[in-house]
């Protein structure tokens, strides 16, 4: 009789070991769930966390500045952030390296009215371009400027907070900076009143990863990075592969975000995910780091080594 009760026994002890296997991780986001998010929410609702062992959660935060200061502290295992943002925040000494990436190319833009007057960058002089954060927006803007013959003092900056795409229909600015071409061009569109976008890898700034993964630099040996790395790869292959299917999985338990606005965002998003999540291009980050301390932002240039790597 024992014979007959093995397998069976066995396999109770194998769905308990599987069980037990998936580790819980958590991943604070840098904003509420939205689609530059894509890659994250199909590998959690597709089941490939789950499939390499991995408990996932996924956290909004109550202030976008915090999920870098709490993975510095070890509060929370990863977090989603932005390369520009890592080069600073190193340099303040925060423990934190870049383990991988989401959105591969910037979605960073200054933009204008489509019939507004502002045809050309050298068209801002005296103008107002509005702003949500400060550092890094202006570095982006005054080598946008550079080549039209202008500089940061030739036009007036106004801190609109995230209140950029209305404060440039309404006409309180003329110009702003931080806008996505992803999001803020197509609620322009919506809205009846297009946008125009100067896309500052074309005007004068090294080209940068948007959407980061970044740890705490003391925990780089976490066993669970290269699952997670591994699951990201896949949801992001399926993403672009099954676009639809993927749309669907990510509304699952986000159905407030059935919409016009994100389903566009969605299709102008899908083409600047990272299809190598894991894999790192330390040129890249060199040139950014040499452009920041050109900007007076950063006082050295580290060896990339020091704030990212590549997970395999």
């Amino acid at each position: 009789m024992k014979i007959k009760f093995l397998p069976i026994f066995c396999v109770f002890l194998l769905q308990v070991s599987v069980a037990s296997a998936n580790e819980k991780m958590t991943v604070l986001l840098d904003w509420f769930v939205n689609p530059d998010h894509a890659t994250l929410v199909v590998a959690k609702e597709k089941g490939l966390f789950k499939k390499h062992g991995l408990d996932v959660e996924l956290i909004a935060p109550a202030d976008p500045s915090d999920p870098p200061k709490l993975v510095a502290a070890g509060k929370a295992d990863l977090a989603i952030s932005y390369q520009p943002q890592l080069h600073l925040q190193v340099a303040q000494g925060l423990p934190l390296t870049r383990v991988g990436t989401l959105v591969a190319t910037p979605l960073n833009t200054l933009l204008v009215l489509k019939d507004g007057p502002i045809k050309k960058l050298a068209d801002l002089k005296g103008k107002k371009i509005g702003y949500s954060v400060s550092g890094v927006e202006e570095a982006l803007l005054s080598a946008m400027l550079k080549p039209a013959g202008l500089t940061i003092k030739d036009v007036t900056l106004i801190n609109v907070n995230f209140s950029l795409s209305p404060s440039l229909i309404t006409g309180q600015v003329d110009a702003v900076i931080g806008a996505y071409r992803n999001f803020e061009l197509n609620q322009m569109d919506i809205e009846g009143v297009p946008g125009r976008a100067f896309f500052v890898e074309e005007e004068g700034v090294p080209a940068y990863d948007e959407l980061i993964v970044i740890a705490n630099s003391q925990k780089l040996s976490d066993p669970r990075l290269v699952p997670f790395m591994t699951a990201l790869e896949e949801a992001v292959q399926f993403l672009v592969n099954h676009p639809e299917t993927s749309w669907e999985l990510f509304l699952k338990n986000h159905k407030e975000l059935d919409n016009e606005l994100n389903k566009r965002a969605w299709a102008d998003t899908i083409p600047r995910f990272a299809l190598r999540p894991a894999a790192l291009d330390v040129g890249r980050y060199n040139r950014f780091a040499e452009f920041l301390k050109a900007q007076g932002l950063i006082d050295t240039i580290p060896p990339v080594k020091d704030y990212a790597i590549a997970i395999d």
